[in-house]
């Protein structure tokens, strides 16, 4: 279906029509139907904020997560799972599976997406949730309504890099879930010890009967650790755990060493990008030098290298040498959306910013969160349409509307005053509005009406060629019917 639909798709989406979009959303979809009846939580909540501290315990006092990764694998290994972390997926030379970013809140954006996951995921041979699994503290007790409720009718398994999310539950909901593991981490002393959330004892009848959701033959498999590397003939799909604060331990990277040195071209999956808002953010190593001097290393054979964390979509075909790696942010897969609107015009690594590409676009981000503040602070002043909102960004940009506004667009003082408190224009003195913008009031602002702006991607394989396509989930009928494609790349793996 995918082959044969993608050029359609690619009419269908918001690079051509604010309709492609969701902006004209005659009918919501399905999805509704999906949802559980019980209320989901709000990041709004001091509750929720307290429960997720140990985000900032790590940041003052330290990250523990190296020290409990290793004492996961070490109870791995005594188990006798395979030292080198392998997952021999039942694929023959010629595959497609999903990747998922961000996906666990468990409510409108989240069950968005499933609709049209379902129908791209018809002959998929798997699917890689790609950080944060459940929020807002990854639970084991939250699994059933926010992964084998959304997933119970993808008829195949499903694999997952743990995301900082993940981590404030000692990463022992995602361990049980995803590894059948337990294990009870050795007491954290001192400071970080006394105020460090411990995880929540498991419900065991609560999971059991979660299970039962997604408890076909077809969908069931057992990954051997937090990290682990899909086998195939002629691909590796390497994924890696970034932990809470994005440093990777001793342990992990001499495994990452020795299986990025396998001849086979690789993808690189981890819980952070290493290109995101137009910014180098590798993940260090623990024992000095960056993830990224793996992936750009020509012995390895890298050809990609995706990463979640960030919900929302990008992509940057960045030069090494003689060969280009795409490095893509993949985090739209059901958690509120991070605004790409606060994207300056790129040229990180040298990429251009007509070789850029994102999801949303930058103006229906900011048109959509115009919308969002000018409803909440009772100000109509500050909403822009979408035409007016990309016409905004291509003069601060300094290049062509993505998408042709329909119609002649004046723009004013008043525009770019909106656009400029709303972190999408630079103030004329420093004020880092994008970077407040980003960091509290895109989690501050989820909302569980269409358009969600919500993409998966789709992979296919076959000996000579890796295709990724990146498809929208808006929660409009149309958009489920028929997914819009809004970004596609063929690598070569000969």
């Amino acid at each position: 279906m995918v082959e044969v639909a993608a050029e359609r798709a690619k009419q269908l989406s918001s690079r051509v029509s604010e309709a492609g979009a969701g902006w004209a959303c005659p009918q919501v979809g399905t999805f509704a139907q999906l949802r559980p009846d019980r209320r989901g939580f709000s990041w709004l909540n001091p509750r929720t904020l307290w429960r997720s501290r140990n985000e900032v315990l790590a940041g003052l006092l330290g990250d523990p997560s190296g020290q409990v990764r290793a004492q996961w694998v070490a109870a791995q290994e005594a188990r006798g799972i395979d030292p080198e972390f392998r997952i021999k997926a039942p694929v023959g030379r010629n595959f497609s599976f999903l990747l998922l970013g961000d996906t666990g809140e468990g409510d409108a954006s989240q069950y968005a997406v499933v609709p049209g996951m379902l129908k791209l995921g018809r002959g998929t041979s798997f699917a890689v949730i790609a950080s944060d699994v459940v929020y807002p503290t990854g639970s084991g007790n939250e699994y059933d309504d926010k992964f084998f409720r959304p997933y119970k009718d993808y008829d195949a398994p499903i694999y997952a890099i743990p995301g900082n999310h993940d981590w404030y539950d000692g990463l022992g909901g995602f361990m049980r879930v995803f590894c059948d593991a337990e294990l009870k981490p050795k007491p954290d002393r001192g400071i970080r010890g006394l105020l460090w959330r411990k995880p929540e004892p498991i419900d065991e009848a609560r999971l059991a009967g979660a299970r039962k959701l997604r408890g076909r033959p077809s969908q069931q498999a057992t990954q051997p650790g937090p990290y682990w590397a899909i086998e195939s003939d002629d691909l590796l799909i390497v994924g890696v755990d970034t932990g809470i604060k994005n440093t990777i331990d001793k342990g992990q990277t001499a495994w990452l060493r020795r299986v990025s040195l396998d001849p086979r071209p690789k993808i690189l999956v981890t819980g952070k990008p290493i290109y995101t808002a137009n910014a180098y953010k590798p993940s260090p190593l623990e024992e000095g030098g960056t993830i990224d001097d793996i992936v750009r290393d020509p012995a390895h054979r890298y050809v990609a290298a995706i990463g979640g964390d960030v919900h929302n979509y990008q992509r940057y075909p960045v030069k090494v040498g003689d060969r280009v790696i795409q490095y893509i942010v993949s985090g739209g897969g059901g958690a509120f959306m991070h605004a790409t609107h606060t994207i300056q015009r790129v040229d990180v690594a040298g990429v251009h910013e007509d070789d850029f590409r994102c999801y949303p676009l930058r103006g229906d981000s900011l048109s959509f969160y115009s919308q969002l503040y000018a409803t909440r602070l009772r100000m109509k002043w500050l909403y822009l349409t979408p035409a007016e909102a990309a016409c905004v960004m291509s003069e601060h940009i300094r290049n062509q509307p993505v998408r042709t506004p329909q119609g002649t667009v004046v723009i004013t003082r008043r525009m770019r005053w909106a656009a400029r408190l709303l972190g999408g224009w630079s103030w004329p003195f420093r004020l880092p509005v994008d970077k407040v913008f980003h960091r509290y009031l895109s989690e501050l602002s989820d909302w569980d009406t269409p358009p969600f702006f919500k993409q998966l991607m789709h992979v296919t394989v076959t000996p000579d060629e890796l295709t990724l396509r990146c498809f929208a989930a808006t929660g409009c009928l149309g958009q489920e019917l028929d997914p819009p494609l809004e970004d596609e790349v063929r690598i070569s793996l000969a």
